[in-house]
């Protein structure tokens, strides 16, 4: 029961997404010179799954708060994950990068917030209306697991768009582990 109810929120909140963000997200990607990903708690933790996929994809990424992260430059792209857009330390990451000439992209599961304003593309998973309290799915669990499948399948259309094999993909995960 509890299975269905998540497999058909997300399903919903995924149809009312704009079908345009994957060639969009694609294209951004594609002109960053490097790639910086952030977001807080749960929406940081989707944010590296996607880090790690990009990095397999052959782009040169970064997760924002790692000791080992460079300094974003102009012409970087810095990715924030946050569903209110609100947080106050993603606001301040924003504010740098911006200031830097580094471009933006929020995604959210709203359209207007502090960090919407200063973005330079914003990316809203499904609508607003969809976003009630859902029984058994607390405190931004919908927004997080929504955004995750979302970037899964921008990873996958990258990859498919692109011809990257899962050889080469599998050839730059860590070996490290």
């Amino acid at each position: 029961m509890h299975q269905q109810l998540i497999i058909d929120k997300i399903s919903g909140i995924l149809a009312a997404t704009d079908d345009s963000y994957d060639q969009k997200l694609t294209t951004l990607l594609d002109q960053a010179k490097r790639v910086f990903v952030s977001g807080a708690g749960r929406s940081g933790l989707i944010g590296r799954f996607f880090a790690m996929r990009l990095m397999h994809s052959g782009y040169d990424v970064s997760v924002v708060g790692e000791i080992v992260t460079p300094s974003i430059k102009a012409g970087d792209l810095l990715v924030i994950i946050s569903g209110s857009g609100e947080t106050e330390q993603l606001i301040a990451f924003t504010k740098k990068a911006k200031e830097i000439g580094a471009k933006i992209l929020l995604i959210s599961a709203k359209s207007d917030s502090t960090i919407g304003d200063l973005a330079d593309a914003v990316f809203q998973i499904g609508t607003s209306e969809l976003y009630g309290k859902v029984k058994g799915m607390p405190m931004g669990t919908v927004f997080e697991l929504s955004t995750l499948f979302f970037l899964e399948a921008i990873i996958s259309h990258i990859i498919h768009e692109k011809g990257i094999p899962e050889e080469e993909m599998r050839s730059r995960h860590a070996n490290l582990e």
